[in-house]
């Protein structure tokens, strides 16, 4: 059953042409500004990682991923959920130091995921990491980070709409930060999703911290894997998204799990099999670097910046019979 909401009297403001100029205007600004705003470098990256190296995102653990068997190589692989742990092995093995990082184009297939107007079976976005220190995993440290990037994304909103007039969309600079069970004491009645919606639309930009840990009703606020972000000191950057009227993540991030918070999460979250994996027993034994990363995504902060209602407006991917018959009906053209 098709969940396509189609906005009172939308109509997007730019052409098709038009939009795929605006894609790589946003696209090319954005990267540039973020790396020079947080000390990255671009590197190369995997499609796709072997199944036994632990490497893969598991993001809640349910979503499966698009395995095939490589008769070469006498194993099978798997496409990539994101970077998120890739990243981390990556800045040990290319030598990157304290305050320097990477940053690369991650392009994902999660065939289980449930499709709407910002949800498609393909995911692009920039994966990025940096190493840091002990005495930087600490929350300022990420809120800081987190007001670095959305100073980097409202400076290419503005860029935009100097070279696309027609565009109007306003985001906000300022950056209302709260964890999770704050927000279930501010909201007790609402869901989670709820909650955000909320939040947003009082405070245009948000960080929504400390994610994937159970709350004072036994349940986790959202899904989060165990082995890559540390559950306390972790977020997702939301912008309220006026099209849609709901609260729109573009970023889910963190400071990454030591051997300490490794292991506390993977008892809490019964996953203790994975300390086997290649990948983990190198973070156990202490022989990764402190990190700090995660994942923009592209097509979403083109959606946001250019005042899409469908993410089938700014990236082509495949939709249900449904979606596209509403598309068309409303004027939306799907690429």
């Amino acid at each position: 059953m098709s969940k396509l909401f189609v906005p009172q009297n939308y109509k997007n403001p730019l052409d098709v042409y038009r939009t795929q100029k605006a894609i790589s205007f946003i696209k090319r600004t954005f990267q540039d500004r973020l790396a020079a705003a947080l000390g990255l470098k671009r590197v190369s990256a995997p499609l796709f990682v072997t199944e036994g190296s632990g490497l893969n995102d598991n993001l809640n653990g349910t979503e499966r991923p698009v395995s095939f068997d490589i008769p070469a190589v006498g194993e099978n692989a798997q496409v990539v959920h994101s970077l998120a742990k890739w990243k981390r092995l990556a800045l040990k093995e290319y030598n990157f130091f304290v305050g320097n990082g990477l940053y690369t184009d991650m392009n994902a297939i999660r065939r289980d995921e449930e499709l709407d107007n910002i949800h498609s079976i393909y995911v692009d976005q920039w994966d990025w990491e940096k190493v840091i220190t002990k005495e930087d995993r600490t929350l300022e440290y990420l809120k800081d980070t987190v007001r670095k990037i959305v100073g980097v994304i409202c400076d290419t909103n503005e860029l935009l709409k100097i070279d696309f007039p027609e565009l109007s969309v306003n985001l906000s600079r300022e950056v209302a930060c709260i964890t999770t069970s704050e927000l279930e004491e501010m909201y007790p009645t609402l869901t989670p999703k709820e909650r955000e919606d909320a939040f947003l639309k009082e405070h245009k930009t948000a960080l929504i911290m400390q994610i994937g840990g159970k709350l004072k009703n036994g349940k986790p606020h959202d899904g989060r894997a165990p082995d890559y972000d540390d559950w306390a000191l972790n977020g997702d950057i939301m912008f309220y998204n006026e099209v849609l009227g709901r609260a729109f993540e573009i970023s889910s991030m963190g400071i990454r799990v030591d051997e300490e918070s490794l292991a506390r999460q993977l008892d809490e979250r019964g996953c203790n099999e994975r300390r086997e994996l290649p990948f983990h027993k190198m973070l156990l034994a202490g022989e990764l670097p402190l990190t700090v990363g995660g994942g923009i995504g592209q097509s979403r902060l083109c959606m946001l910046m250019m005042g899409c209602a469908h993410i089938g407006e700014v990236q082509s991917s495949v939709w249900d019979k449904e979606t596209v018959e509403g598309c068309k009906k409303a004027g939306i053209k799907l690429l």
